[in-house]
C-alpha cells in the first residue's frame, strides 16, 4: 500500500511531506515544500481572515506531514499541532488572485485549495454547491488561495506579493 505523500488524488499525485522528510529543528526555509495563502487584500478584515481560515482547513487535511506534533506545556495542558514548515499569508489584487490560482493548479507538485466567493455569500453549504455549479469557471472569483509546492515553484507563482498587513 502506498503512504499518504504518494497516494493518486483527483487532481494528481498527492503532495505533502514524508515521515523522514520532516524536521522541526530546521528553520521553515529548510522544508522542501512551501506554504503560502493568498487572500484577496480587497477584502474586509473578518472576511479575509475566514476565506484564510477556511483554506488553511482544506490544506492541513489534505496535505500529509503538514502539521507538527502537539505540544505539551508545562502544566500538561496539549496544544494541537501546528504547521512546522510555516505559511505566509499574502495578500493580491482579484486578478493576481485568480492568476496564482491558475498558475498553482497547472503546475506539478502543487496542492491547490481555494475558497471562491460564493462560500462567503451563502449560509447554507448546499446552496454554496449550487451557486457553484451554476457559476462557468471563467467566471468564478477567489477569496483566497492556499498552494503547497516545491518552494522554487512556490516562490515564481507568488513572486513578490506582499505579506498580509
Amino acid at each position: 500500500m502506498a503512504d499518504e505523500n504518494t497516494m493518486e488524488s483527483a487532481t494528481g499525485p498527492a503532495v505533502g511531506f514524508a515521515p523522514d522528510e520532516i524536521d522541526t529543528t530546521a528553520p521553515t526555509r529548510a522544508a522542501r515544500l512551501k506554504w503560502v495563502i493568498v487572500v484577496d487584500g480587497a477584502l474586509p478584515a473578518g472576511r479575509a481572515v475566514n476565506a484564510a481560515a477556511c483554506v488553511a482547513a482544506a490544506t492541513s487535511a489534505a496535505v500529509g506531514g503538514l502539521l507538527g506534533d502537539d505540544a505539551v506545556d508545562g502544566g500538561g495542558l496539549v496544544h494541537p499541532g501546528l504547521p512546522w514548515a510555516g505559511c505566509s499569508v499574502l495578500v493580491a489584487d482579484a486578478a493576481a488572485l485568480r492568476a496564482v490560482r491558475a498558475k498553482a493548479a497547472s503546475s506539478a507538485g502543487c496542492f491547490v485549495a481555494d475558497m471562491p466567493a460564493a462560500a462567503q455569500h451563502t449560509r447554507v453549504y448546499a446552496d454554496y454547491l449550487g451557486a457553484m455549479k451554476e457559476t462557468p469557471a471563467e467566471d468564478v472569483a477567489y477569496s483566497a488561495v492556499s498552494v503547497v509546492g516545491p518552494r522554487n515553484r512556490v516562490d515564481k507563482i507568488v513572486g513578490r506579493l506582499p505579506l498580509m498587513p
